[in-house]
């Protein structure tokens, strides 16, 4: 008895090449429906180019000191509704009176100009207008303070 074989033919199937992927975000859930796979592409050689080289950085021009124009009250942007919460600090501090009564000063210059200001922010404006004084400005303004005593004042009867 003759036993015949079929014999299937052999069929190359083409290798799909994998090409680097950009870091994406993961998914936020795994869906539940299987995703189809897209059709195997012919492979493709792709040549990596070389990058070019950084220019490098120009050096630094000197620029005269030219003083900046105060802005205007009226110019400065609303920030209040955009910052983002920070960890608060309470703190107590002592002053002469008459330093202490330049802060009164400046909030009723402000309300007559139509803006209502706290004590808080003034000395936070304060602080930002020291951070940008160089060292020996800064030494200069420490320098002119009146010593003050240290604690908290004597309570007068």
């Amino acid at each position: 008895m003759v036993t015949s074989k079929i014999v299937k033919p052999v069929v190359k199937k083409p290798i799909a090449v994998k090409k680097p992927v950009a870091k994406a975000k993961p998914a936020a859930r795994p869906s539940a429906k299987p995703v189809a796979k897209p059709a195997a592409k012919p492979a493709v050689k792709t040549v990596a180019k070389p990058l070019p080289k950084p220019l490098p950085k120009p050096l630094p021009v000197a620029k005269p000191a030219v003083p900046k124009p105060a802005p205007s009250i009226k110019a400065l942007p609303d920030l209040k509704g955009k910052v983002k919460k920070a960890k608060l600090v309470r703190d107590s501090f002592t002053m002469p009176a008459d330093e202490y009564q330049v802060l009164g000063d400046v909030k009723k210059t402000f309300l007559k100009a139509g803006l209502e200001v706290k004590k808080s922010e003034l000395l936070r404006v304060g602080v930002a207008l020291i951070r940008e004084l160089d060292l020996a400005n800064l030494k200069l303004a420490v320098a002119s303070l009146p010593p003050v005593k240290a604690g908290r004042p004597k309570k007068e009867k």
